[in-house]
C-alpha cells in the first residue's frame, strides 16, 4: 500500500514538473516579443514560407539533406544559407519614430512580404541537455517591408503588433529585403549536370552544324570506356584516356546562368527553340536516369562591336539552352560550359 503511495505520489510530482518544464520551454523557445526576428537555432528551421502581395509564394523546406523549393524543385544551397544566416543574426536597431510610423505601416500594407518559420522544438527541454517529444511549430511570423533612407536597415513588423522596428545585420551595409524573395525561380538550383564519374553510364555528345565531331562515350564496365564517331558509327581504336576521364569528370558540376521563362516573350522563344540546335549533350546515369541540355545560338539584337569594330551578330560570350526534360529556357555562358562542349578530335588528341 505504502508503495503504491509512493509510486502515485513520484507519478504526480513528475507530472507537475513536465508541465512547468512545457510552459517554461514554450515561453522562451517561441518569444513573442514584437522585437525578436532573429531564430538564433537555424538547424531545427524545417520549413520557410515567403509570400508579397502580388500572390507569388515560396516554400523552401528540408528534404534529403538539402532543401526543395515549392515542393518541385532543388533549392540553391548558398542562397538558402545567406537566408538562413540572415535569419540567425537579424537585430533591431530601433524602433521606428512615431512622427514616421503611419507612413511606414501604409507602405508595408502594399508592399511587404510575408515570412512565416516553423521550426522542431521539443516540448521538454533539461537545461538545453535532455529535449524530449519535438513536434514542428510555427515559430515566427513576420512582415519585410522596404529599406530605410540611408540604405542601412529595413523595416520589419511581427504579426499582431502594433510597433514596428528597424532591423539591420551586423557587419553589413546594406538592406536585407532582397534576400526575403517570393519568386520561385530566384530558389531554385541552377544544375545543368551533376555527376561523379562513377555515375555515369554514357555520354552522347551532338552538334547540329558539324556532325563530324559528334560521339557517344560508354562506360564497357568499372573505368572502361568505348567511344563511337556517330556520324559512321565507328569505334575508336585509339583514344586519348586522360582527356577522356578530364572530360568525364567536367560534368561534376555544370550550371545554367539564369532562368529565362518568363523573361523572353513566348513567341521569341518559340522562335529560338525551333531553330537548329548548336549542341546537345545526353548525359545517362548507371541508375538509368538521364540529363539532357540543347543549346541555340544567341543573337545580338543592337549593335555589338568586337576589337576591330566590326559588328558582331552572335554572342560570344553567351547561348541559349533547354533543359529539365525541354521545359526550362535558359542562359548558359561559354566560360562555364565550353568544358563540355569538346569535339571529338579532342579524345583523339588531335
Amino acid at each position: 500500500m505504502k508503495k503504491n503511495r509512493f509510486a502515485l505520489i513520484l507519478t504526480l510530482l513528475l507530472l507537475l514538473v513536465a508541465v512547468f518544464l512545457v510552459v517554461n520551454n514554450r515561453k522562451s523557445t517561441l518569444d513573442r516579443s514584437e522585437s525578436v526576428f532573429a531564430v538564433q537555432d537555424t538547424a531545427s528551421i524545417t520549413k520557410i514560407f515567403i509570400a508579397n502581395m502580388d500572390s507569388s509564394e515560396v516554400l523552401l523546406e528540408r528534404a534529403n539533406g538539402g532543401w526543395v523549393v515549392n515542393k518541385r524543385y532543388e533549392a540553391q544551397v548558398r542562397k538558402v544559407d545567406v537566408l538562413l544566416n540572415t535569419i540567425m543574426k537579424l537585430r533591431v536597431r530601433a524602433p521606428v519614430s512615431a512622427a514616421g510610423h503611419n507612413n511606414v505601416i501604409k507602405r508595408m500594407a502594399g508592399t511587404a512580404v510575408k515570412v512565416e518559420i516553423y521550426q522542431v522544438v521539443p516540448r521538454i527541454n533539461l537545461f538545453g541537455k535532455i529535449k524530449l517529444f519535438t513536434h514542428e511549430v510555427k515559430s515566427k511570423v513576420y512582415y519585410v517591408g522596404d529599406a530605410t533612407k540611408d540604405n542601412l536597415g529595413t523595416f520589419m513588423l511581427m504579426e499582431g503588433a502594433e510597433d514596428a522596428f528597424i532591423v539591420f545585420l551586423p557587419e553589413f551595409k546594406g538592406f536585407v529585403s532582397t534576400r526575403y524573395s517570393a519568386i520561385e525561380d530566384d530558389w531554385r538550383d541552377h544544375k545543368v549536370f551533376r555527376s561523379t564519374l562513377g555515375d555515369i553510364k554514357s555520354i552522347r555528345m551532338e552538334f547540329g552544324r558539324e556532325p563530324e565531331n559528334s560521339f557517344l562515350i560508354e562506360a564497357t564496365d568499372r573505368n572502361n570506356y568505348q567511344v563511337t564517331r556517330l556520324i559512321d558509327n565507328q569505334l575508336l581504336v585509339r583514344y586519348d584516356t586522360l582527356r577522356l576521364l578530364n572530360y568525364l569528370t567536367s560534368f561534376s558540376d555544370v550550371r545554367f546562368e539564369a532562368l529565362l521563362n518568363q523573361d523572353i516573350p513566348a513567341g521569341r522563344r518559340d522562335s529560338i527553340i525551333a531553330s537548329p540546335f548548336l549542341h546537345r549533350i545526353t548525359l545517362t546515369s548507371i541508375q538509368g536516369m538521364q540529363d539532357m541540355v540543347t543549346t541555340f545560338e544567341k543573337r545580338q539584337y543592337h549593335d555589338h562591336l568586337d576589337v576591330d569594330y566590326k559588328f558582331v551578330p552572335v554572342d560570344l560570350d553567351r547561348l541559349y539552352g533547354l533543359v529539365n526534360n525541354n521545359k526550362d529556357f535558359v542562359l548558359l555562358q561559354y566560360y562555364s560550359f565550353d568544358k563540355v562542349l569538346r569535339p571529338i578530335s579532342f579524345l583523339e588528341g588531335n
